[in-house]
């Protein structure tokens, strides 16, 4: 018999992508393992593979959970199980600690505006992006 989080990675995967996202019913049950808040982050979002095209893509988040977030992007190169460097929060301020994450598209919906729904999975945490900016080098 298949767990909860099997089933619904089961569900989150196997969804045509031409689908747009279901609204929620009153009668329909909560499936998803963490609470979702819909708060917006402004996010830094790249390809991990090389051997992907390289995008990057800054956006802000439409719903954010323990383990998952998920944004709409015009950026065509989502595809489910491509993995992500994310930077959340993200600031290009010199003084800002960004943290990175690997992550992985889990969910990918077409949506009626032209624009992409892109739900992924945070894996692991990174650790701090320092983004300090001293000015141009100068050598001695």
């Amino acid at each position: 018999m298949a767990t909860h989080n099997e089933a619904v990675r089961d569900l989150m995967t196997k969804k045509p992508e031409t689908e747009a996202p279901l609204k929620k019913t009153a009668t329909q049950t909560e499936r998803r393992g963490n609470r979702r808040c819909r708060i917006t982050q402004l996010m830094r979002i790249r390809p991990s593979d090389p051997e992907k095209p390289h995008f990057e893509d800054l956006r802000g988040s439409v719903s954010v959970s323990r383990t998952g977030v998920y944004f709409q992007s015009s950026e065509p190169g989502y595809e489910i199980g491509l993995r992500l460097f994310v930077t959340m929060p993200y600031s290009n301020d010199p003084a800002s600690l960004n943290r990175e994450y690997l992550a992985e598209v889990v969910r990918r919906d077409v949506l009626p505006t032209g624009m992409y729904g892109i739900g992924i999975k945070i894996l692991v945490e990174m650790g701090i992006q320092h983004s300090y900016n001293f000015g141009t080098s100068t050598a001695f």
